[in-house]
């Protein structure tokens, strides 16, 4: 497997043509872009693009959002920015948010982030619609696209790249109904690889390096010659979820 991130991606600003850049920067790497490669972009590139910013002087904090900014020590503008992106507040723990998006996901401040915004007093929401963004990335670009953000994990330290939204990539690889190596049948077996090639882009670069897209080869076998259902494959429904 071979990991390289695109080197001198520019500061990205609302209505930025991503994909241009994107390409521009991809001219440097040897061959540049393949139909075969997986390109990892950070949601926070797309969602620039996208304009999906939040100026904090622009937001009027209402009752409930004064109430847990107040409980939780967490600025009281945040917190509705972080309440208006949410479908439903999970937890709010020692100074925590945890809240469902309308995407589904479930995630601390409701996936709102301050880091790597560009300005002091500027946040950044998650895309709208992470799946549709990597459609229009995948077709101007031509090679498989996921969109990824960082999420903690409930049982483990620390937080992984995962992916929020995809395009010509199989999320997710069934095994249930076939054997292990042991010729064992298996169960509840599927493989999020969408999540796992997020994981493994992150390797190429880090949170201060300013390259937000990095690109992953040998991957082929699990690149689709559509868009696929996207990385809305991966959220788990309500009805499975054994944790509410």
């Amino acid at each position: 497997m071979t990991l390289a991130a695109l080197p001198g991606v520019p500061e990205v600003r609302p209505g930025d043509d991503l994909a241009a850049l994107l390409a521009a920067a991809a001219e440097r790497l040897d061959g540049g872009l393949r139909a075969g490669d997986v390109l990892a972009v950070a949601h926070k590139v797309v969602s620039k693009s996208e304009g999906r910013t939040v100026r904090l002087a622009h937001v009027t904090p209402g009752a409930e959002a004064r109430r847990l900014a107040d409980e939780h020590g967490k600025d009281p503008r945040l917190v509705q920015v972080v309440l208006g992106e949410s479908a439903e507040l999970v937890r709010a723990d020692r100074g925590r948010l945890i809240a469902r998006t309308r995407h589904g996901f479930v995630c601390a401040n409701a996936g709102v982030d301050a880091s790597n915004a560009g300005a002091s007093d500027t946040l950044i929401l998650l895309p709208e619609d992470p799946d549709a963004s990597a459609r229009r990335l995948r077709a101007a670009l031509g090679c498989a696209v996921v969109v990824t953000d960082s999420f903690g994990r409930p049982w483990r330290m620390g937080q992984c790249e995962v992916a929020i939204g995809s395009a010509g990539l199989a999320p997710v690889e069934d095994w249930r109904g076939r054997a292990d190596a042991d010729g064992r049948e298996l169960a509840v077996t599927a493989i999020a690889i969408a999540d796992e090639a997020a994981a493994a882009a992150y390797l190429a670069g880090g949170k201060d390096t300013r390259e937000p897209a990095r690109c992953t080869r040998a991957l082929e076998r699990h690149v689709m010659g559509a868009d696929g259902p996207g990385a809305a494959a991966l959220v788990r429904s309500l009805e499975d979820d054994l944790f509410r």
